[in-house]
């Protein structure tokens, strides 16, 4: 894989929206992982998440998922300690706090997700230092890169 190649955290609403619908911003993302163009990022948290996820409300992509998590080898993170997701806390939903401090103590070039309104926040932008776009967003950021790199 290249050296400068995106590490892109993904949260668990972009892992399935990319999984459950193959097109949209959210499927080019993953594709754009299969195609080894970015590097995949996701914690333990979003990994189990997304298969609790898949097996509650989309058992018919349960396999699906698994093979395309086997297949693609994200860069699986570290969850991050109990008192860092306390403290993301403090700021955001503990829902999020989870995904919120594995971002902050990793070095991930984006954060995608499909939650605006916990992490479009203020707050959530002055915690940590890494952009937090939409899958959209991360795409129009992607192919300017492109562009200018070409």
């Amino acid at each position: 894989m290249p050296d400068n190649q995106w590490h892109v955290f993904l949260d668990t609403n972009v892992l399935i929206s990319g999984l459950a619908s193959r097109k949209g911003a959210s499927a080019a993302i993953l594709d754009l992982g299969e195609a080894e163009e970015i590097r995949i990022a996701i914690s333990k948290h979003v990994l189990i998440e997304a298969d609790r996820v898949f097996l509650a409300k989309f058992p018919h992509l349960i396999d699906r998922f698994r093979v395309f998590i086997k297949n693609l080898a994200p860069l699986l993170l570290e969850d991050p300690k109990s008192q860092d997701v306390r403290d993301a806390n403090k700021i955001i939903e503990i829902g999020d706090a989870p995904i919120l401090a594995a971002v902050k103590f990793q070095k991930v070039d984006y954060l995608v997700t499909l939650n605006t309104k916990h992490f479009q926040t203020v707050q959530v932008r002055s915690y940590i230092s890494t952009p937090i776009v939409t899958p959209g967003e991360f795409l129009n950021a992607f192919q300017k890169y492109w562009k200018h790199a070409e």
